[in-house]
This record gives structure tokens, sequence and C-alpha cells, in this order.
């Protein structure tokens, strides 16, 4: 509360609460002048000074806008309020989540993240960071060397996929300092997380092993897997050979050693790789000694497994390969995420999960793309339509596991809303709540507004996950490339009076955090979207040789880009330069400054190296990028165009799709400093934007 509410901590009392139930529960009344606040938890109290500061003193936490204008004198309850969960597990994190968002937090923003978890009733998170300090000690008292080693781990920007087994080495060689600085900060996360009453979720070992365990252990049974995205091959050891389980073992006391257990282990078997055969009884031993690894370094293990394969590679992961794959390990000892149960609930064609304990979780973000997406109508009743499902057998959590977060805060705060509810979320009164406390009023257009994005960005139709926009795209006469999906879940022009209502209401004088950046954000997305109407038009002036309409348009395009950039440098929430200067501050010197810089840069534009196939993956609409790179690569692109009109020639896109990669290869390995401060004012550049482009954006969609 003293980090929260510092200038109120003082009003609050805390008190211990027995749980009836077992699960968490908690109680808030006013006591004379103070609100008390009892829980069964940490967790508990702080989901408490939540639903009062929500609920009470009309406030809200989120990462993208914080609105904690509390009176002097506190509001007082009327009554006690009691709330108990049904769920004895609210998970949060993804493997990925701890790159794309998190790759270069430090301790203040750790901390700031365990609060929000607590407040949001989160008990059981994800604990990876430091994982690699476990694996260099435990490869060091194997007798492995640093040169054994220096190919193996990945740099800071890539362990998600390097701990899943899917790359070795890239974006490294990682320096010893950081594996050293981040053994520290792992302690200081799990150490504040069970204060709290959390229980981490810390890994186990899936196999994967370094190139040089072949020449150490000529005679270990190792197989080559290739990951589906064009890596190289990473090497894991068969779990029948007898050095799998002694090094399971290994892992799980040193690990203990370092950051303590609660017996939570998460351990995903072939993660976008296919296993060697759809045999059930091949899947079926390789789980049990799995499990049995874990079991013999902990007799208490839990195995937590991601339920991804099962959605990524369904064609092999029918029936009978999941059954024999979940059934060989003992009930008790594992727990299934579904991982994207708004997206495909999995647990519908499992049986759920044949029995396993699951937990319901909302994917959501993929990449840490920029857009405004969600599926609100699901996320709103789906987790209480699977509790009341009769056939959901042994449902007992719920969660979050985003690829990333600091985007769309109302679809994490709805979701989060299910830990003290079994019935659907009304949406009509919860967004109007939703608005209130965000925005500091209750305000009849901004409630119009919401409903507008409910019935669009947030109507979760025909899309997997939110669309791009084509400016983010490598340069190309199509309407999209393989990662910038450019079709929407709507009609575009069915946004537009949203942001004449957010507009309206700025220039009525609201002003709150949350609402600076929905109108940034919602301005953003006006714009995204037009890029691709722009497009058409320098598309079809190309298309017919005429060279005044090409230039007209494409300088129309360029000048979107730039008024875009400019948007958005008014909110360091869409700015590059606190991403690159984050990277940069792990460095102890000048070359460890530039290969974080470079782990930068990397992730979010070619994600490999110059021929990656996931280049745009993670492509984001931030400040800095807009203009250093996207703009750039556009104008490249441009010049190309123009000079084969005014030639006559034909236009040479394999070359320049040869020669851009290049350029992109060159930026990722540019040093330069971007501005980390925000430069302008966020209502004011974006009631410019709209005086600006509200008509002919409305003029061309109807034309």
């Amino acid at each position: 509360m003293a980090r929260v509410v510092p200038s109120h901590a003082s009003h609050f009392e805390v008190e211990q609460l027995t749980s009836k139930s077992g699960k968490d529960e908690f109680e808030i009344e006013s006591k004379g002048s103070k609100i008390v606040l009892r829980g069964s938890s940490g967790v508990a109290v702080a989901s408490a000074l939540y639903y009062y500061l929500t609920n009470y003193a009309h406030c809200q936490i989120t990462w993208n806008g914080t609105n904690l204008s509390l009176p002097a004198k506190l509001p007082a309850l009327p009554s006690k309020i009691t709330k108990s969960t049904v769920y004895n597990y609210r998970y949060n994190l993804n493997y990925c989540t701890f790159n794309y968002t998190m790759s270069w937090w430090d301790w203040e923003r750790w901390q700031k993240e365990i609060d929000w978890m607590a407040m949001h009733g989160i008990n059981m998170p994800l604990a990876i960071t430091g994982e690699e300090y476990t694996w260099l000690e435990v490869y060091k008292d194997m007798g492995f060397s640093e040169n054994d080693l220096k190919d193996f781990f990945s740099g800071p920007a890539y362990f998600g996929w390097f701990w899943m087994g899917n790359l070795d080495g890239w974006g490294g060689p990682l320096p010893l300092s950081w594996m050293e600085s981040h053994k520290t900060l792992q302690q200081q996360i799990v150490k504040r997380e069970r204060e709290l009453g959390m229980k981490p979720v810390l890994p186990a070992f899936t196999g994967h092993v370094p190139a040089a365990f072949k020449k150490k252990f000529p005679n270990a049974q190792l197989k080559a897997t290739n990951w589906t995205n064009g890596f190289g091959n990473t090497y894991i050891l068969d779990s029948q050979d007898p050095l799998f389980a002694e090094i399971g073992k290994k892992f799980l006391d040193k690990q203990t050693q370092l950051y303590g257990t609660d017996h939570l282990y998460s351990a995903d078997t072939f993660n976008e790789n296919e296993p060697p055969t759809d045999d059930p009884e091949y899947l079926s031993k390789l789980s049990e000694r799995i499990y049995d690894g874990m079991r013999q370094a902990d007799p208490n293990a839990v195995w937590v497994m991601q339920g991804w394969l099962f959605y990524s590679d369904r064609k092999f992961w029918k029936a009978p390969q999941i059954e024999a794959l979940l059934k060989a390990v003992p009930d008790d000892k594992m727990i299934l995420l579904d991982l994207a149960a708004e997206i495909e609930p999995v647990w519908k064609r499992t049986g759920a999960f044949y029995g396993k304990p699951w937990i319901w979780n909302m994917l959501n973000n993929f990449g840490g793309n920029v857009n405004l997406f969600g599926r609100m109508e699901g996320v709103a009743a789906g987790p209480a339509q699977a509790w009341n499902d009769p056939g959901k057998k042994r449902l007992e959590g719920i969660g979050l596991t985003m690829e990333a977060i600091e985007q769309n805060p109302v679809i994490y705060e709805l979701m989060m809303d299910h830990t003290w509810r079994t019935t659907p979320i009304d949406l009509d009164q919860w967004l109007k709540k939703y608005a209130r406390n965000r925005y500091g009023k209750n305000d009849s257009d901004l409630n119009l507004a919401w409903q507008i994005l409910r019935k669009t960005v947030y109507n979760g139709k025909e899309i997997r996950d939110g669309a791009e926009s084509i400016v983010t795209g490598r340069p190309t006469l199509d309407s999209s490339t393989i990662w910038t999906r450019t079709k929407l879940n709507y009609a575009p022009e069915k946004l537009l009076p949203a942001w004449d209502l957010l507009v309206k209401a700025a220039n009525k004088g609201v002003k709150t955090d949350g609402f600076s950046y929905d109108l940034v954000d919602v301005s953003r997305q006006i714009l995204a979207n037009y890029a691709l109407v722009v497009q058409k038009k320098w598309v079809t002036a190309f298309r017919k040789g005429d060279q005044i309409g090409f230039k007209k348009h494409s300088r129309e395009f360029i000048d979107l880009i730039d008024d875009m950039d400019a948007l958005l440098a008014t909110r360091k929430d869409f700015m590059l330069g606190p991403w690159i200067a984050d990277a940069r501050k792990w460095g102890t010197n000048a070359q460890e400054k530039a290969l974080y810089e470079q782990n930068a840069r990397d992730l979010i534009t070619l994600w490999g190296d110059a021929d990656s196939p996931l280049h745009e993956y993670s492509n984001r609409q931030w400040s800095g990028l807009l203009n250093d790179f996207y703009r750039v690569r556009w104008e490249k692109f441009f010049a190309m165009l123009d000079g084969s009109l005014a030639n006559h020639t034909k236009a040479d896109f394999k070359t320049f799709e040869k020669s851009i990669a290049q350029w992109e290869w060159q930026w990722v390995n540019e040093q330069k400093a971007f501005p980390t401060k925000p430069a302008g004012n966020s209502i004011e550049a974006a009631l410019k934007l709209h005086r600006k482009y509200a008509q002919q954006i409305s003029h061309d969609y109807k034309n």
C-alpha cells in the first residue's frame, strides 16, 4: 500500500482472515476513519485494496494509464463487503512475455508488476528470470568449460525460445555479468512474490542440451531438432538416456538452492517441434520420464504444462496422442494451461484434459504488436461459462498468457475481474465503471465511445489476433505480407465515431492519464487503418503509369508515417527510445551495451538475421521506429518504383527484397540514441490530427 497509494496508506488497516473454503477470500469494511482490509493471503488483501479503489474511490491502475485521484477523506463503506474465489490458481505470463515485453526490466519495474499481479488476484506467476545462471552452474559442475557453452546461451532478447529449446546462441554470446545480475533479480522477484502469498512456477529440464554435449558424452542419445522458423539445430537428450533424469535432478537441486521452490515446475515438450513419432506408447513413456526426473529431485513436484502444442499443431496432437502424453502422469501431479482458451478452447476437445487440473487462460496478444484488439464478449463470458459447464471436470484456475503486455489494458482488467465471480460480466455496466474510473468522470459521450470500441476493435470476430498496419510491413504492392496481416475484424469507418467522441471529450477538458493514452491509441489506430487506403491510391497510380499521381500519393503515405510518429512521441508507452535505453543500461561496458542494443533492435524488426522468416513478427508502431526504420524502407521502395516509372522499366522487386533485408540488418547493428522522454502534448497532437484527417478519411471510406 505504501508503494501504490503512499499518501493514503495510513488510512487502511490490514487484518488476517482465515479462509473457510481453503481458497482466497477477502473482506472490506469501514471502522471509524479507517478502511479495514482482511484477507486470507497477501494477494487477497491486495485484491481487497484494488476492489475498494475501483468500486468506491473510482480509481484505476493499468500499464497504460493510471488514475489515483483519491479524496483527502476516503469514502466509507455502508456495509461489509465479502468476496471469495472458486479458483485455486490465477496464473500469469507466457515464456514469450519475458522477451517481447520484459527483456530489459529492472527491479523497480518488476516491483510494479508484482504489485499489479497481487491487486488483480494473481497467485501463480511464471518465474523464469535467471534460469541461464542455474544452467551455467549445472554445466560447470559437470565439467563444461566456458568455451563449451559460449554458443549455447542466447542473447537476452531471445531467452523465451532458448528456454523452450527452439534455438541456441542467437543474439549471444551472453556475458557473465548478465547472468549474475539476473540471478540477483530472480531472487528479488521470487522473494517478493512469495511474501505476497504467490507460488511462482519455476522451470524444469525438458532435454535441451548444448551442442558440446555430444563431445563430452559421446554415447548420449541425442536428437537434432530444428525449430520450424529457420534457426540452426538444437540438441535434445532422449528421455530414455540415464543422463536425462540425472541432469533434471541436478538442475532442480541447483535451482532450489538459488531460488527456493513451491513445487510447481514448467516444462514444455516439443514446443513448435514435432516428436519423432506419433506412437502413443512412445509419448506416454516420454511424459512419464520427464515427470520422473522432476519427482526424483522433488517428491512434491507438480508439472505445469503450457497446452500451446495442442493448439499450434493439432494435426499431430489428436486425441490418442494427447491422452497418452497426459495420462502417464498422476492426475494431482500435473496442471494443464489451456493457453488460448478465448481463441480455441482445447479443453472442449480433450474431455477437459482427461481429468487433469487445468486453467482457462486468455492469450490475446502475439509478438507485442501494437493494435486495438480483443475478444471482449468472449472474455466477459468465457471463464464463467466454462466454470458452469458440467463437462469442465477439474477446472481449477484462470489466467493470462499473452505474448506481451502494455497494450489493450481494458481486456486484461476485464479478464481478471473473473477471479472473484462465477457469473458472466455484464459489459454494459462494466464498461461504464471502467470509463468512470479511467477518466475521472461519468460521461455519456465516453460511454458511447466504449460501446463503439466494443463493437469494432474489440468484437473478436474473424481474425485470430490484432490486425497490423501496412506501414509496419516490408514494402510491397500487396495489402499484407506474411507477418503483416491487415485484415480487420470491423469496417474501418465504423471506428471513426469513437474518435470523434474522444475528441469531443478532450475539448470538454477530460485529461487523465488513461484518457490521454486512449485518445492517442484510437487516433493511432485510425491512421494505421487509413494507411491501407493511401497505399491503394499510390499502387493504382503506379500500375496505371501515372507518375504525378504516384508521387502525390506516396508523399501522402510518408506524411502519414511522420504524423503517426509525432503523435506517438507524446506517450512513453509508444516510444522506441526507452526500449533501447533500458537494454543498454544493463551493459557493464561498451561491448555489452552494443550487444544488448543489437538484441533490442533485432527482436522487433528482423527477429533473426537478414534472411529471417520471422521479420516483422514482433513489429511495433512506436515513435522512433516509424521514422527511422519503417519510413526509410518505404522511401527506398518509392524511389525504386519512381525510377521504374521514369525510365519505363519493370520494377525489380526481387532485387529490392534482397537489398532491403541487408539494409534492415545494417539498421539492427547500428547504435543510436532515441528520445526517452515524451515530446509534446498528447491531447493537442491528437486534436491536430483529427482536424487534419477526419474529414478526408470519412470521405475516402464513403468513396
